[in-house]
C-alpha cells in the first residue's frame, strides 16, 4: 500500500491559454476616437448591408463598443448597461497623441538644454585658484 501519486498533468497551461485569448479583445479606444465616431463613418457603421457571418446579420451594431449584438432588444439593452456607459465616458477623453507620449518617455524637446562646445562651462580664472 503505497502513496497515491497525483499525475499532474497540467502545468500551468489553463493560465497561460487564458491569457493568450484574444477571443474578447475589443477595438482600441483611439481607434474609435479617431475612425469610429467620424459622422460618415458612423453612419456606415450604423447601416451596414446584411452579412451572414456576423453575429445579427450586422444589423445591430453598437459604435462606441465596436460590438453586435444579435437583437435590437439586446444592443437596446446594451446602451443602458454600465458596460456602455463606461466606455462612452472613457470615450469622451482625449487620446494620446505621439508627442505626448515622447514626452511622458523623456524623449521630448521641452525641459532640455541645448548643449554648445563654444562655451567653457567652467571659468579659466576659477580653475587655477
Amino acid at each position: 500500500m503505497g502513496r497515491v501519486r497525483r499525475s499532474r498533468a497540467h502545468h500551468a497551461r489553463r493560465d497561460v491559454h487564458r491569457a493568450s485569448r484574444t477571443r474578447v479583445r475589443s477595438r482600441d479606444l483611439d481607434l474609435i476616437q479617431l475612425i469610429d465616431l467620424d459622422p460618415k463613418n458612423r453612419a456606415a457603421l450604423e447601416a451596414q448591408p446584411i452579412d451572414l457571418e456576423k453575429p445579427g446579420l450586422a444589423q445591430h451594431y453598437c459604435v462606441e463598443c465596436a460590438k453586435y449584438y444579435e437583437t435590437d432588444s439586446a444592443l437596446r439593452t446594451h446602451w443602458r448597461s454600465k458596460v456602455h456607459k463606461r466606455r462612452c465616458k472613457e470615450l469622451k477623453q482625449p487620446a494620446y497623441t505621439i508627442e505626448e507620449a515622447e514626452r511622458a518617455a523623456g524623449l521630448g524637446r521641452e525641459g532640455k538644454r541645448t548643449t554648445s562646445t563654444s562655451r567653457p562651462l567652467i571659468a579659466p580664472d576659477d580653475a587655477m585658484s
